[in-house]
């Protein structure tokens, strides 16, 4: 398609001209020589959109040899089974998008005695331009902009997909901005509703997983709006998750009419360690209506080893470790418009000598952009 519209410019329809060479070998006359042939090769780039396998780009041998990488790559790791899966057919897409997250916290000590805690909601607004896997964007803190700030915090999240795997990178920090919603037996076991700015917590996660029906399955159709699923297929997961998690929680700044109701002297905890787990599951694109509704769930439990830190709460190096990563979006497309709701909750679990502890990141985003 691409070379018979660079045709269409330089042979006219009625010319007797017939063009079997790709256009760059062409030698053309000095005075015959097309407007975009005089460009330098990022220009002509610019000039057709970035069509970037267009024949009549001149590009330089290096760029070329990257584009040669480029394509061997993309047909390895990128292909499908176009009756499952297709593409745009758009390099560019932007987009606004509202990220909301919070973190819980459950902590199950002798005697029954339960404690529930909940970060207040974490607000993000951005704005994201893509070209390709290439993208730069801006957020910022949406609490801070309505003059509601609930805690110093911190945000980072990296992710990439193609056909066959998919990985990701979060670091985020808290502190302070946490609700206790239970206490064991205080206010004899009913919801409460205090403030409590003790807890600090930081964490780094990172996932690599590879999907085993990468010719009919397309996570990118899902979560990164670059494909199409035409037809409804699932597919088995595997892969590896690190987890780095350091959560200090101090209550002894809590009164003394409430501390009366932990079943010991122990008034602070600190969790510090790193998972590393094998991961698997399930995923599945349901397709009501090709290239206007998609509906995802992916779920990913995880187990491995918990190596724990010196300042940990139980002096302990090594522990049984168990997670969970899961996921669901919402996919709607008109034409060049898309919009999704995503969901993610990553849980974690500590078992130590005489208590369990459990926290957990859950997220929703909300997206509206176009293709172009």
């Amino acid at each position: 398609m691409a070379m018979s519209a660079w045709a269409s410019d330089v042979c006219p329809a009625d010319s007797a001209m017939t063009v079997e060479a790709p256009l760059d070998s062409i030698e053309w006359p000095s005075y015959a020589t097309p407007e975009w042939r005089r460009k330098n090769w990022v220009s002509q780039l610019m000039s057709n959109g970035f069509r970037i396998n267009d024949p009549g780009i001149n590009y330089p041998k290096f760029a070329r040899f990257c584009l040669k990488v480029y394509n061997w790559g993309d047909k390895t790791f990128n292909s499908y089974d176009p009756e499952y899966v297709v593409g745009s057919g758009k390099n560019w897409k932007f987009y606004g998008k509202s990220y909301t997250w919070a973190e819980s916290y459950a902590m199950y000590l002798p005697d029954d005695v339960n404690v529930r805690m909940s970060s207040a909601y974490y607000s993000d607004l951005g704005l994201s331009l893509n070209f390709m896997a290439l993208s730069v964007g801006y957020t910022f803190n949406a609490n801070d902009l309505f003059h509601h700030p609930v805690a110093n915090r911190a945000n980072f999240e990296f992710n990439f997909t193609c056909a066959l795997f998919s990985g990701s990178y979060m670091h985020a920090s808290t502190n302070g901005g946490v609700t206790i919603t239970h206490f064991g037996d205080y206010n004899d076991g009913k919801r409460i509703h205090y403030d409590f700015n003790a807890v600090n917590h930081d964490v780094k996660t990172g996932s690599l997983y590879y999907f085993f029906n990468h010719q009919k399955y397309s996570h990118a159709a899902a979560y990164c709006y670059s494909k199409y699923q035409m037809k409804s297929a699932g597919t088995w997961i595997c892969g590896f998750n690190f987890n780095t998690q350091e959560i200090d929680i101090d209550f002894t700044k809590l009164p003394m009419d409430m501390l009366k109701y932990l079943p010991d002297d122990r008034f602070h905890y600190r969790f510090h360690y790193t998972d590393y787990n094998l991961l698997g599951g399930y995923a599945y694109n349901w397709v009501p209506r090709p290239k206007r509704w998609l509906l995802n769930i992916t779920a990913m439990p995880a187990l491995g080893y918990k190596h724990l830190y010196g300042d940990s709460a139980d002096g302990r190096k090594d522990m049984f470790s168990a997670n969970i990563k899961m996921m669901g979006s919402v996919v709607f497309n008109y034409r060049a418009l898309f919009a999704s709701l995503t969901g993610r909750f990553d849980g974690h679990i500590y078992m130590g000598r005489s208590y369990t502890f459990l926290n957990s990141t859950e997220s929703v985003t909300f997206l509206v952009g176009f293709r172009f």
